[in-house]
């Protein structure tokens, strides 16, 4: 089971194909932050995964509608979501699962996507670095941002991450060692 984390960013826009390209490596759930749900077709990815789209909380005592997770991949990550992440902030649910994905030491990809002004905060260099030290692959080319200062055609590296996911599924499913969930023997 992958769980896909979107942020409010344009490569939201584009998640039916990467779900159709992963489909026969992955049964697949999105979760979003609140700007992410105005990227996509909610319901179009529902029908798509089979799952609902989860965007906020549940209720403490309502059950789970979503299966455990195996993987996640964080993406598209705004500039925002990585440095909440990385500060362990999780004040939406995309946060909240991400953390605790890193707790749990499942495998997880991030794909970075602030404009290049925003790349170029202290801030978000330094919450990289703590993601990689925290084990999380991140995808992130610093010369392909958008650049409202330098406008060119920029490409989100689609290819580069179904790569990586492939990747985690055959490492996944090769038995290399991977944390236990919670409740599951080591």
């Amino acid at each position: 089971m992958l769980y896909v984390i979107a942020s409010g960013a344009s490569p939201a826009r584009e998640l039916p194909e990467l779900i159709e390209a992963v489909t026969a490596d992955w049964d697949t759930c999105v979760i979003t932050t609140p700007e992410g749900a105005r990227f996509f077709d909610i319901d179009q990815i529902a029908a798509m995964t089979g799952h609902p789209v989860r965007t906020s909380f549940k209720d403490p005592d309502a059950p789970d509608v979503l299966p455990p997770a195996r993987a996640f991949a964080a993406v598209p990550a705004t500039f925002n979501t990585i440095n909440k992440w990385a500060a362990g902030i999780s004040d939406t649910l995309a946060l909240a699962m991400l953390n605790e994905a890193v707790g749990i030491g499942l495998p997880i990809v991030a794909v970075p996507w602030p404009n290049a002004a925003l790349a170029r905060h202290p801030a978000f260099g330094r919450s990289i670095s703590t993601l990689r030290d925290c084990g999380i692959t991140v995808i992130l080319d610093l010369d392909n941002l958008p650049d409202d200062e330098n406008p060119r055609q920029v490409r989100f590296p689609w290819d580069e991450l179904r790569a990586e996911l492939a990747r985690m599924h055959r490492d996944l499913g090769s038995g290399k060692p991977t944390a236990a969930r919670p409740g599951e023997p080591d």
